[in-house]
């Protein structure tokens, strides 16, 4: 059984090792290994705590998931919505994602982004209500995908 809830700074070890492997994915796709969520060092990522509701997934007490959710105006970003490679496909990214939209009350939306290649986060995303509003690249091997739902939607 999967339980989220809210992490704490202790877990950060555990949930940069994480986002190091799942987005090991990432990098072969895009062959980049200078990929922000690769190269973030573990203070970067206790300093989000401070501004951000950081989430994780745990199984018997095993941290298999995580994401951020940071609420600046009326937006809510969700960013580096991670599940261990072993644990993909078995729904645990669409609780994360419920539960940062979740923990984002009072926004008007939620914004996102993934590669343009991740066709599977794409579909998630959208298979959530997200829609794409427009691409950025941010390099000469990645280009960036963003997506973006009201609200609204993501209350029913």
């Amino acid at each position: 059984m999967i339980t989220i809830s809210r992490a704490t700074p202790e877990d950060a070890e555990t949930i940069l090792a994480l986002q190091k492997l799942a987005y090991q994915s990432e990098a072969r796709l895009y062959n980049d290994w200078s990929l922000p969520p690769l190269t973030q060092t573990l203070d970067s990522l206790r300093n989000e705590f401070a501004d951000s509701a950081v989430l994780k997934a745990t199984m018997a007490d095993r941290i298999v998931g995580s994401v951020r959710a940071k609420v600046s105006g009326g937006t809510c970003a969700i960013e580096r919505l991670i599940v261990h490679p072993e644990f993909q496909g078995q729904g645990i990214g669409s609780q994360l994602l419920r539960a940062a939209e979740a923990s984002c009350a009072g926004v008007a939306r939620f914004e996102l982004f993934t590669g343009s290649k991740s066709e599977g986060n794409l579909r998630l995303y959208q298979r959530h209500g997200y829609t794409i509003t427009h691409t950025q690249p941010i390099s000469p091997t990645v280009t960036l995908t963003y997506l973006e739902k009201p609200a609204k939607i993501a209350e029913r």
